[in-house]
């Protein structure tokens, strides 16, 4: 008798097969070039949908927006911030004679956020909602593909970059707070777009130092490199953050010191034997100056409205008006380190990371009944609990890899790193001040990097190449469940993101945490 034919090739087999298909698809220069576009348009796609599709809602004014859209048109029609009048919020909504004078008001974030907004509200005027949210709807789907490609420079894979890019498009803290007229939105846009720059000139820079100039050797010191393009223009893009929001400084800061690290790590590879004097004090300075400079130069042509005219707060406290705006510096600093006014909604750095109590940026109630039970609409800051709990599960285990490479004296590669330098920069600075009133949407600028960590240690739960069959089918098997549920929980989410109206019940199963309500 003859042995049966099996029905299905062995596993090994089918995994031979496997790869040599993928091979063929990757080697292909056409089907490479559809898919490399094809991730990151449909990434970019889905999260647009999800941040445009009835943007105009809530018709009214909803939490800090009642600051943030007067603000922005008074820029608009002032080239400052001017006072405004009782019952101001009625006027945007109904449209009456918008109560706004020409005085001078003391307004304590930087301009170019709201210089934004009131690009969308000149389109459509100060009553429709759509203009007051289009700039962070905009630049809060552009953060979704900032996503995608600095997770594709960190680990040159598609699949990562999809999956990074995939979290963040689904993410109810980034939907929330694309599709209300705040600042922190576009402050994280910017700051990801600096980072994305900072790897840029990552890649151009360290094999030039790397690679020692065989016609001017110095072992000693190694080069100074002055042609740095993609630095400058991290400089522009963080310098644009702070314009933002100060916040945007500690980033400006964190990614200085990154670029100064990971230049000495080079000269070290390199055979430089002053490696860490010459970064710090031969290149370091070059760096400050190509970084800083372009940052404090797009900082202060975010001040051109309130500098060239002369209604503004403070804009008579001197002839020169830039000790004029140091004066209104002064007078804002001191605001923010004495903030510490009550609010329901107020949540310590400590609390961040537990997820304890997200903001409700907007309630309203309805008063017909919705099946057994009065109907609810509100708008949350809630993230996705997966999401959020697994990018912070992630960064904890990106910072073992990192100590346990830093004592085992190995080479650490960039995606473990990149996204803890991020996160330190928006998170640890808010535990320096306990007392001050913040707010857990603050954390929109940390959603990107945890979504990083997350993508990262996710590749590692799916296993490598050299790993035994069974150890990845059941990694990648284990991943997708996880990427299902997170779909499944977004999908559960989005009402409450999008202020949908709803059953009181049915809102009520959202509520995981008492501080949540």
């Amino acid at each position: 008798m003859t042995a049966p034919v099996p029905l299905l090739p062995a596993p090994e087999e089918r995994l031979t097969r496997y790869g040599a298909l993928r091979d063929r698809i990757l080697q292909d220069p056409g089907r490479g070039r559809m898919l490399r576009w094809f991730a990151p348009l449909v990434v970019t796609a889905l999260a647009a949908v999800l941040r445009l599709v009835n943007l105009g809602h809530p018709h009214q004014l909803a939490f800090d927006e009642t600051y943030y859209v007067k603000d922005a048109w008074s820029l608009w029609t002032l080239g400052y911030e001017g006072t405004w009048g009782k019952d101001a919020d009625e006027a945007f909504v109904t449209l009456q004679q918008l109560p706004l004078s020409d005085v001078g008001a003391f307004v304590v974030h930087p301009p170019l956020g709201k210089w934004l907004i009131a690009l969308g509200m000149s389109i459509g005027g100060p009553d429709n909602t759509v203009g007051w949210r289009l700039a962070t709807a905009l630049l809060g789907t552009a953060t979704v593909l900032l996503v995608y490609l600095v997770a594709r420079q960190l680990t040159g894979s598609i699949a990562v970059a999809t999956v990074a890019g995939g979290l963040l498009a689904i993410d109810g803290l980034s939907i929330v707070m694309s599709r209300i007229a705040l600042l922190d939105g576009l402050l994280t846009f910017f700051l990801l777009l600096g980072a994305l720059f900072i790897l840029y000139d990552r890649r151009k820079t360290i094999p030039l130092v790397e690679r020692p100039d065989p016609a001017a050797p110095d072992p000693m010191w190694g080069r100074v490199f002055w042609r740095r393009p993609w630095l400058v223009a991290a400089g522009l893009a963080l310098g644009a953050a702070c314009a933002v929001k100060w916040s945007g400084l500690y980033a400006l800061a964190a990614f200085g010191l990154y670029v100064v690290v990971t230049d000495a790590l080079a000269r070290r590879r390199a055979g430089v034997v002053l490696w860490p004097t010459a970064a710090a004090f031969q290149q370091g300075p070059v760096s400050f100056v190509l970084l800083v400079g372009p940052a404090l130069a797009a900082y202060l042509a975010s001040w051109t409205g309130w500098l060239v005219t002369e209604g503004g707060y403070a804009r008579q406290t001197d002839p020169n008006p830039f000790l004029a705006l140091w004066n209104y510096h002064d007078a804002i600093l001191k605001f923010h380190v004495g903030l510490s006014t009550g609010h329901p909604y107020a949540s310590p750095a400590w609390e961040w990371p537990l997820l304890l109590r997200p903001t409700a940026v907007w309630v309203g109630n309805d008063p017909d009944p919705c099946g057994v039970d009065r109907c609810i609409a509100v708008i949350s800051t809630i993230p996705n609990p997966l999401t959020w709990y697994g990018g912070v599960a992630a960064a904890l285990y990106l910072l073992y890899r990192l100590v346990r490479g830093a004592i085992a004296r190995t080479a650490v590669a960039p995606a473990l790193t990149f996204p803890l330098v991020g996160l330190a920069a928006t998170y640890l600075p808010w535990l320096m001040f306990p007392e001050r009133t913040i707010f857990q949407f603050y954390t929109v600028a940390m959603m990107p990097f945890l979504v990083l960590a997350l993508a990262v240690a996710l590749r590692d739960l799916a296993g490598r190449r050299s790993d035994p069959l069974h150890r990845r089918q059941a990694g990648e098997r284990t991943v997708m469940i996880i990427l299902g549920v997170v779909v499944l929980v977004s999908a559960f989410f989005y009402p409450v993101w999008t202020g949908m109206s709803v059953p009181y019940d049915f809102w009520m199963l959202h509520n995981w945490l008492p501080g949540w309500v």
